[in-house]
């Protein structure tokens, strides 16, 4: 199982970028997916999460800019950025919670993400 983040780079403040991030590999659904952020000296954050059926959580820091989506049939999380600002650099990790099997049983298994480089200068 592997998940391949995407859409990172350097943009201004008042900028967008879309990030991606799609589930590949042998699983049996998708729970939870997220995407969290790190920034240089500091703890990694959760930035917005959205479950199976849609409810959608967005960190204080980002509620009104950022906006998390997913698409079922590409097993693919989204995340839109809108009005970046310069806090908001740092790198982002995708994080899905997927069912696997393991030694014949049913499991719920977290993964990351490689993590993609975000940032806005000001």
């Amino acid at each position: 199982v592997q998940l391949q983040a995407s859409g990172g780079g350097l943009v201004q403040a008042g900028g967008s970028l879309r990030l991606s991030c799609a589930a590949s590999g042998t699983f049996f659904g998708i729970n939870n997916m997220g995407w969290y952020r790190q920034a240089p000296g500091n703890e990694r954050e959760l930035v917005a999460n959205i479950t199976r059926i849609a409810n959608t959580n967005y960190a204080d820091s980002v509620k009104g800019r950022f906006t998390i989506s997913r698409d079922y049939a590409k097993n693919t999380v989204y995340l839109q950025m809108d009005n970046l600002k310069p806090e908001d650099t740092g790198v982002y990790y995708c994080n899905a919670l997927l069912k696997v099997l393991k030694l014949g049983k049913f499991i719920d298994n977290t993964y990351w993400g490689q993590g993609t480089q975000v940032t806005v200068s000001s």
